[in-house]
C-alpha cells in the first residue's frame, strides 16, 4: 500500500530559490516528476525552480553538490531520476550510489537535497509513482522541498536569537 501523499505547504515561499537535477534517461517518467514539482509551486505561488537535465541518475549527485555550494544558497535541490531493474544487478549499485551521495551533499551543506533518484522492479510501478496523480512522487517531492524550506528558515532565526 502506498502512503498518501503530504499536504501542500502552508509556507509562502516567498524569496526561495530552487533547482530541479533531472536525469534525461527514462525521459518519460523523469519529465513528468518535474512537470508535478513545476504545477504544485505554481499552486502555491512558488518561483519556478532553475532546471538542469544529467545524461543519467549516475550523474545527478556532482551537479547538485555544485548546487549547494553556490551563493546566494538554494533552499533545496529536488533531485530526480529513473531506474528500472533490469537483468543485472547494476540498477542496485547506481541507486545506492546515488543515495548516498544525496545524503552527504546535504549532510555537508546544509542545504536540503529532496531524494527523487527512485528505483523500480517494473514500468507498471513507474507509471503509479511518476504518472499518476494519487502517488505522485514528484508533488510529493515539491512539497517536501517547500517545508523543508520552511524548517531550515526558521532554524536559521532561531539561531540569530
Amino acid at each position: 500500500m502506498l502512503a498518501k501523499l503530504p499536504e501542500r505547504s502552508a509556507g509562502t515561499a516567498q524569496g526561495d530559490r530552487f533547482a530541479i537535477v533531472a536525469a534525461k534517461y527514462n525521459a518519460l517518467y523523469v519529465d513528468a516528476l518535474v512537470a508535478a514539482v513545476e504545477r504544485e509551486f505554481k499552486a502555491v505561488g512558488a518561483q519556478p525552480p532553475q532546471v538542469i537535465r544529467v545524461p543519467g541518475s549516475f550523474e545527478i549527485p556532482v551537479v547538485a553538490a555544485t548546487l549547494a555550494r553556490q551563493i546566494p544558497p538554494y533552499s533545496a535541490i529536488l533531485c530526480f531520476g529513473a531506474i528500472l531493474k533490469g537483468a543485472t544487478t547494476h540498477a542496485d549499485h547506481i541507486a545506492l550510489g546515488v543515495t548516498h551521495a544525496l545524503a552527504h551533499i546535504q549532510i555537508t551543506t546544509g542545504i536540503p537535497v529532496i531524494h527523487g533518484v527512485l528505483q523500480f522492479d517494473n514500468e507498471e510501478q513507474a507509471r503509479v509513482r511518476c504518472l499518476g496523480t494519487e502517488h505522485n512522487r514528484g508533488t510529493e517531492a515539491a512539497r517536501v522541498a517547500l517545508s523543508m524550506a520552511e524548517v531550515m528558515k526558521s532554524l536559521s532565526a532561531n539561531a540569530r536569537t
